[in-house]
Parts: C-alpha cells; sequence; structure tokens
C-alpha cells in the first residue's frame, strides 16, 4: 500500500530526469492528472497521454529537456504531507524563487500554480514546489 501516490509521482519524475528518459508511466489517479496538466500548462514537460490498463489506468508523462539535454526542471520538492499539511490563505501564498519557479497548489477551485491562486483570490494546500 502507498501511503503518498504524489510524493510517489513526484520521484517518478524526479528520478525519470535524472536518467535521462523520454517519458515516465505514472499510475492515474484524478489528483496526479491534474498535476501533470499543471506541469504541461507551466512549460515543465512536453505532453501527457492516459492509458486505459484495465485497471486504474496510466498516465504517460513526456520529459522536456533543453537543447544542452538538461532537465527542465531542477528542482521538485514535495511540501503537503500526509502526516503534515500544509494550507495557506490568499494573502499568504509562497513565492518560489522569488517568482522563478512553480507552487502547485489544491484550491477548492481545482489544482492551480501559484500564479493563479493569487490572480482568482484562492488559497488552498500546497502540494509542491519546483524550479
Amino acid at each position: 500500500m502507498m501511503t503518498d501516490p504524489i510524493a510517489d509521482m513526484l520521484t517518478r519524475v524526479r528520478n525519470a530526469f535524472r536518467i535521462g528518459m523520454n517519458h515516465v508511466d505514472i499510475p492515474a489517479s484524478k489528483i496526479k492528472a491534474e498535476i501533470a496538466k499543471v506541469l504541461l500548462y507551466s512549460g515543465y514537460i512536453k505532453d501527457i497521454k492516459y492509458y486505459d490498463d484495465g485497471l486504474h489506468g496510466v498516465i504517460r508523462v513526456y520529459l522536456k529537456y533543453t537543447k544542452d539535454n538538461k532537465s527542465v526542471i531542477v528542482k521538485i520538492q514535495r511540501v503537503s504531507l500526509p502526516s503534515r499539511r500544509v494550507y495557506v490563505d490568499k494573502n499568504s501564498i509562497p513565492r518560489v524563487m522569488g517568482g522563478l519557479g512553480t507552487a502547485i497548489i489544491s484550491t477548492s477551485k481545482g489544482v492551480m500554480t501559484d500564479k493563479e491562486c493569487r490572480a482568482k483570490g484562492v488559497g488552498g494546500e500546497v502540494l509542491c514546489k519546483l524550479w
């Protein structure tokens, strides 16, 4: 049994970037699909595809590299844990690397970036930070 599926997803992506893989397969869930969409729209990954494997499904994340084969994501870290949830209100949304990075936040209006949260004036659970 997996206690933190979001941390597992982030670790799979981190490890795939480290060894230079073209894509990584992740067991599907709604929250993981939303996180993958945020990564795609923020420009951290190339593409995402959903495959039905007869069970829960698989999300295939196609990784993005720079021209000199360096990872687009320098660091990705989980913030809120199952044992210690981290919630922020609309006035205390974190800025990652002075605005150069991205915080992914689960809100009542869906999963979105820190910039979108500030624009819409909502807070929520800080899932992860990346830059």
